[in-house]
């Protein structure tokens, strides 16, 4: 069994890494369960990645509040990757774990899951604050070799929380905390919180690595074409899909309470039994 993940590791982790080379930008959205990552391989996305605050939400948990353990968080990126077929990133915090080792040990049983590839970020958790760049560097490079043991194409994203922090310069310090992280080996650097075109070419003509930026924040990050010009490779979503599902929700749900239906919008029963099964499934609205 262990012989048969790593080698499904290795599958994903190449096509993942694939897509991270070849011309152009991509979108790679944020499902959160089996049933969304499946509806997002059939709209034709060719990879997809874990929302620690989605997650966290299913679990009615806060984000980034140190409720969802590590296993939790694999096996959730495990359970989407057989749903759907496609590589998966793992949107997996801090590393869960404050030591390098700890760190490594996430990697390693990341990839033994078969996930195609993960984010580390320098925010100390739960809370705001970011590690200092030495420590940072520490907990990414242990994270690397764990990678690079592994033998596989795992894809390692260096993220740099400063924009979520009160810090002074944030641009400044992104643009030098991703250039430390691309000098230690990350295939991928990411800042969530841009949005303004100029913050977006800072980043990228400070690195050579694949750039991401979280879209759907306003701004330029709104603007897919936008983005790729300014020669972003990569666009994930974060928990925007789960917030607006989740806010439907809510006004239906609201409007329940006030002895009304609002079901505007809503999927017919045709619709979604066809996407989960061979043959579509009767049309009955139970």
């Amino acid at each position: 069994m262990e012989k048969l993940c790593v080698m499904v590791s290795s599958d994903a982790a190449s096509r993942f890494r694939a897509l991270h080379e070849r011309k152009g930008i991509f979108v790679m959205p944020n499902p959160w369960d089996a049933g969304t990552a499946k509806l997002l391989a059939d709209f034709g996305f060719e990879a997809i990645a874990t929302s620690s605050a989605a997650l966290a939400w299913t679990l009615a948990k806060p984000d980034a509040s140190g409720g969802v353990t590590r296993d939790t968080a694999i096996e959730h990126a495990r359970i989407l990757g057989e749903a759907s077929g496609l590589p998966v990133n793992g949107d997996f915090e801090s590393g869960y774990g404050n030591t390098p080792a700890e760190v490594a040990e996430t990697i390693r049983r990341t990839i033994d899951a078969g996930v195609a590839g993960c984010s580390i970020e320098d925010r100390v958790q739960p809370g705001s604050e970011i590690y200092p760049l030495n420590e940072a560097l520490r907990r990414f490079s242990a994270a690397k070799e764990a990678a690079l043991k592994s033998g596989s194409k795992f894809v390692l994203t260096g993220r740099c929380e400063v924009f979520g922090s009160t810090h002074s310069d944030p641009l400044g310090e992104a643009v030098r905390r991703l250039m430390a992280y691309e000098a230690a080996g990350a295939d991928v650097v990411y800042a969530p919180g841009v949005t303004k075109e100029a913050e977006v070419r800072a980043i990228v003509e400070a690195v050579k690595a694949p750039v991401n930026v979280l879209g759907g924040l306003g701004g330029v990050s709104n603007d897919i074409a936008a983005l790729e010009k300014l020669g972003v490779k990569r666009v994930s979503i974060g928990g925007g899909l789960a917030k607006v599902a989740l806010g439907a929700f809510l006004k239906a749900a609201q409007a329940l309470a006030n002895r009304r239906f609002e079901y505007d919008g809503a999927a017919p029963s045709s619709t979604l039994n066809g996407a989960f099964s061979a043959t579509s499934g009767e049309d009955d609205d139970d």
